[in-house]
Order: C-alpha cells, then structure tokens, then sequence
C-alpha cells in the first residue's frame, strides 16, 4: 500500500514508518520537526541520542534497500498538507503529526493554545485534504484512551448502546477529557466523525493507552535506528520515568494514591496495530473506533513492578508518593473493553516480558545520558502559569550577568 505517516520523525511515528517499510509497503514521512524543537524548549533531551531523520532515511535505505520519502512541513498549512496529499495519492494516512503531551498543555495559555490548533487544524486540514485529493483513502488516527476518563462504568470502543425514555439508540461513549491535549483529542473525533458521516469519508480512530518501549524488530538492525526515551515531566511516560529513577538510584515518584488506572501496551503492538488498521480498512462513511491497549495497571502497580525488576539487576528502588499535580481521581473504577484489534489478529506483547530487555536496561545504557533535575513535576493543573525548566535556567543566567 501506499501509506503517508504524519509526525513520521516522532516516537510512535518513526516505529511505523520503519516498520511499514520493512513489510512491504511504499511510505513516506510528513513531519515539521516540532517534537525535536520541544526538546530544545524544555531544556531536554531524550535518553537515547537519536540522529537527523535524514540521516536516518540515508541508513535505513543502505541497510534494508528500502526508501521512505520525506515532506518537510507543517499540517496547519493547509496548502503544504494538501500539495503532499495530492502527489504521493495515498491509500491510507497514518495521523501521528499532534502536539501529545498532557503537561505540556497544562504549563500556561499559550501551551493549551498551541495544542488545541495544532491538533485541531491539523486534522481539520487533513480531512480536507483527503476530500479533495484522495477521497478514498483511510485515515488512521492516533486518538486517545484518556478521551473517555475514568468512568464509573465500563469503556467501550468508541460507541454505546443507551436506554432512555423507553427508546434506544448506539451513540459515541461520553468523553471526560482530563487536559486541554484530551480536549483537542475529543474535537478531533467528533470531527472525523462528522466528516465521515456527511462527506462519506472512511477512518479509523485508535484510542491508544500508554506506550513504553524502545525495541522493535526494525529499530535493532542499527544504532541510527534507536527510538525516542523520554523521561522528563512533560513527555515522558510513566514507565520511562520510574525506569529512569530506578537506574540513578532516586525514589519512584508515584502521583498521589497511585491508583490511577490505565491501558499500557508495548511499541511493537502499536506499530502492529496501525498495520492491521491500514490492511482492514473502514467502509466508506464509517468512523469506526478501536480501544489500542493490551493491559491496564494502576500507576502503584507499575512502580511495584519497576521496583521488582530493579531488584533483579541488584537496584535498590525505594517508591515516594508526591502530591498529585494533576487533578484526576487518585483511586476509581476503570475496565475499558480493547478486542476488536484482537479480533483482527493482534498478538500482543506483555510487560512482564519487556521490563527488563526494552526499558531497564536501556536506562542502565545510557544512565550516563541522565539529568536528574527533569525529574520532579513542575507543571501543576491547578495553577494558569507554570514556569518551564528553560525559563529558569535563563532566569539563573540572568541573575548571574547582573
């Protein structure tokens, strides 16, 4: 098939690409680069050194023989989006190009801004786009488990059945977003939906849990090939900041009770997921919507099982329960139904298989590579204003010229 991956430079993204090239498919990349200037806004790195894309595309083709095009440009720019739609004509859209960062919407006004237009033009301009040029193609988006919140009822996949009044009807599952990111995830299914239903468009909304890992079949064949570690507060997922403070010997920073539920699956299931995505396409006028999880845990349990794991590499992990930052419920009920993927023939990894080889000892790697002031949360949900670790930093060099 011919596959466009936007935000193809990204950690979910680049996975797809390489993985999508390596079975067969003609893709090619749209990114702007953004992800590696938050990096340079925050005053952060990831973990693992990850090289140009170009670079990267160069390797990939001299290892594998394989080419993956690249459009350098921004979604929001609807003339660029629609210019690179119409010559590479695709049979499906893979949508990772958004700003997917809780924390990063949280820090002020302007952050919760960027997001919510980034994500929400973007794909608005994407939807366009496809209308106009490739209105057979299948959009595959990258939405959300936290679209729905936490529930005193089970999460379905995207739709419910409802009693009311003695009448009955299927309508989408109510969303309680917990952050302006969730929020502009919940615009972006609602417009999909819209326009499949009114321009006869085809999609498939992938409501994906936590991701972890670095590992992947494509990813191992060079070092120019290692994925994204991010462990700072603000895109760094649970499981890679509890691993990163275990291999330097700081206290695993449970939020709260550390009951927060949520889905978790493994990189190498993401990257599958979106494959039998694009091989079982959505009938024309159907938005259709897949839970993208393989287990769920609470954050508590995660960091027992860090801290187990730990134990086996001769780490001593101590678990600290900080005051949650974020405002969400701290213990709740949370089954979320995820079979349709496993219906099409997903295989899923698990955790207990991948703690060790895909995250701790990556951390132990490069535990050189670690700085350990991006640890401790900053961004507090409560407050309008927070300050960024790189407007501090330049708050000190100021302080230091005067």
């Amino acid at each position: 098939m011919r596959i466009a991956v936007l935000g193809g430079d990204g950690y979910c993204g680049w996975a797809t690409a390489l993985h999508l090239s390596a079975t067969g498919h003609s893709v090619a990349i749209v990114d702007n680069f953004a992800r590696r200037q938050w990096d340079h806004e925050l005053g952060a790195e990831t973990l693992t050194p990850i090289r140009p894309l170009a670079e990267r595309l160069r390797v990939w083709r001299a290892v594998t023989g394989n080419t993956i095009e690249l459009f350098v440009g921004d979604v929001t720019d609807f003339d660029f989006l629609a210019s690179a739609i119409r010559e590479l004509e695709p049979e499906a859209v893979v949508h990772f190009a958004e700003q997917r960062s809780a924390p990063y919407s949280m820090i002020d006004r302007n952050h919760a801004v960027f997001t919510q237009v980034n994500n929400v033009v973007g794909t608005l301009n994407l939807l366009f786009a496809i209308r106009e040029f490739a209105p057979d193609c299948h959009l595959v988006k990258l939405g959300t488990m936290g679209e729905y919140g936490t529930p005193n009822i089970d999460i379905e996949e995207g739709y419910i059945k409802i009693q009311h009044n003695g009448r009955s009807d299927v309508v989408p599952y109510p969303k309680q977003p917990g952050s302006f990111y969730h929020l502009s995830k919940v615009h972006d299914s609602h417009n999909i939906m819209f326009t499949c239903k009114v321009w006869g468009l085809r999609a498939t909304d992938l409501n994906q849990g936590i991701v972890y890992g670095t590992v992947t079949d494509e990813a191992t064949l060079d070092d120019t090939f290692v994925n994204r570690f991010d462990y700072d507060e603000i895109f760094g997922t649970v499981l890679n900041r509890f691993c990163v403070q275990a291999a330097v010997g700081h206290p695993l920073t449970v939020y709260g009770k550390g009951g927060q539920t949520r889905g978790f699956l493994d990189i190498r299931d993401t990257v599958r997921c979106i494959e039998i995505a694009c091989l079982n396409p959505a009938d024309r006028g159907e938005c259709r919507v897949f839970n993208q999880f393989t287990e769920q845990f609470s954050i508590l349990e995660i960091a027992q099982m860090v801290k187990k794991a730990g134990k086996e590499l001769g780490l001593s992990v101590e678990i600290n329960h900080l005051a949650d930052p974020r405002v969400e419920a701290e213990e709740h009920y949370y089954n979320a139904k995820h079979s349709k993927l496993l219906d099409l023939g997903l295989e899923p990894h698990f955790l207990s298989h991948s703690l060790l080889d895909s995250l701790l000892n990556i951390a132990l790697k490069y535990r050189d590579r670690i700085d350990t002031s991006l640890i401790q949360p900053r961004v507090n949900w409560r407050r309008t204003r927070n300050k960024l670790r790189s407007q501090e930093r330049a708050t000190q060099y100021s302080d230091i010229l005067r």
